[in-house]
C-alpha cells in the first residue's frame, strides 16, 4: 500500500472512530444535562469514556494534580483495587505523573500518551509501578480539560497491553469540548442546587470522616487514624453519602467543600 493510500485510509479510520466515540459521548452529555445532581455527573463519564477510547480505567481530578492534596475520582468497579492503598501509593496518584508536569510547562492541553510525555522514564517510574501492580495496566493517556489552567484539572485513561493509537489520543482530543460542558453544567449546579449546611445534621464523627475523606485517606487508613473499624468507617460515610445527597467521594468533598463543612484546597495548610 502506498504512502497516500495508507494515509487516506487511516483518515477514514479516525473519521468514523471520531463519529461513533463523539455520538456516544454526545448521549452522556445528554443525560448529563438531565441529571440534577453535580455529584452524579463526573461518575457518568468515567462510566462511558473509557469504552470509546479503547481504556480500562479511568481516573479524574477536578482540582490540583498534587501529590500533599486533592481528590481523586475513579472510574466504576476500579473502587476495590485502590481501597487498600496507603498514604504513599494515593499520593502517588493524586500527583498524576507525568502529566501534572506536561501540562504545566506548557499552555498546550492536547491529549498526551505517557510515553510521550515522559520518554523512556514513564515505565520505570513508581507510578507506572504502582498502576501495574494494582491494575495490571501499563499506558496512559491524559485528557485535561482543555481551558485548565492552575490548577490543571481533567482525567487519566489507562490500560494494558499496547500504548493508545494516533487515532485513539485524536478522539480524546476531539471530546475534550464535551467534557470541559460536564464540567462548566456540574459547577452550575453546585451553585444552585445544594443543601444549607445547618440542614445537613452530622455527628462529630461523621464530620471527622467527612474531613479525612477530602484527605483521600481510604477506609482502613480512616479507621487506624481513629481508632475504629473499618467496617464503621463504611458506614460512617455511607451516612455522609446521605446527608449530603451525593454517591462518591469526590462529589461528596465538593459538596462539602461548597457548604463551608470542609476547608477548599486553597485555603488548606
Amino acid at each position: 500500500m502506498g504512502t497516500t493510500a495508507y494515509a487516506n485510509e487511516w483518515s477514514a479510520n479516525v473519521a468514523q472512530g471520531l463519529g461513533g466515540a463523539y455520538e456516544r459521548m454526545l448521549a452522556v452529555a445528554v443525560a448529563v444535562l438531565h441529571e440534577r445532581d453535580p455529584g452524579r455527573l463526573w461518575p457518568l463519564v468515567a462510566g462511558a469514556l473509557p469504552g470509546l477510547i479503547g481504556a480500562e480505567v479511568l481516573i479524574y481530578k477536578l482540582d490540583d494534580w498534587s501529590e500533599s492534596g486533592g481528590t481523586i475520582g475513579l472510574s466504576p468497579g476500579a473502587e476495590l483495587e485502590f481501597d487498600g492503598l496507603g498514604d504513599e501509593a494515593t499520593g502517588l496518584l493524586r500527583a498524576g505523573y507525568p502529566f501534572a508536569e506536561h501540562y504545566g510547562a506548557s499552555p498546550d492541553r492536547a491529549p498526551v500518551t505517557a510515553r510521550r510525555a515522559a520518554g523512556r522514564s514513564w515505565s520505570a517510574s513508581p507510578t507506572a509501578r504502582l498502576l501495574d501492580d494494582i491494575m495490571d495496566v501499563d499506558h496512559a493517556l491524559g485528557i485535561p480539560l482543555p481551558e485548565s489552567g492552575a490548577p490543571i484539572t481533567g482525567c487519566i485513561v489507562y490500560r494494558s497491553g499496547r500504548d493508545f493509537t494516533d487515532e485513539e489520543v485524536v478522539v480524546a482530543g476531539r471530546l475534550q469540548p464535551l467534557l470541559a460542558g460536564i464540567e462548566q453544567q456540574r459547577q452550575l449546579l453546585q451553585r444552585v442546587v445544594v443543601p444549607s449546611g445547618d440542614d445537613v445534621g452530622l455527628t462529630p464523627r461523621e464530620s471527622t470522616v467527612l474531613l479525612l475523606l477530602g484527605d483521600s485517606l481510604t477506609a482502613a487508613a480512616m479507621g487506624r487514624r481513629l481508632g475504629i473499624s473499618e467496617r464503621t468507617v463504611h458506614k460512617h460515610v455511607a451516612n455522609v453519602y446521605r446527608k449530603l445527597g451525593t454517591h462518591d467521594r469526590l462529589g461528596t468533598v465538593l459538596r462539602a467543600q461548597r457548604l463551608g463543612l470542609v476547608p477548599a484546597p486553597a485555603s488548606r495548610g
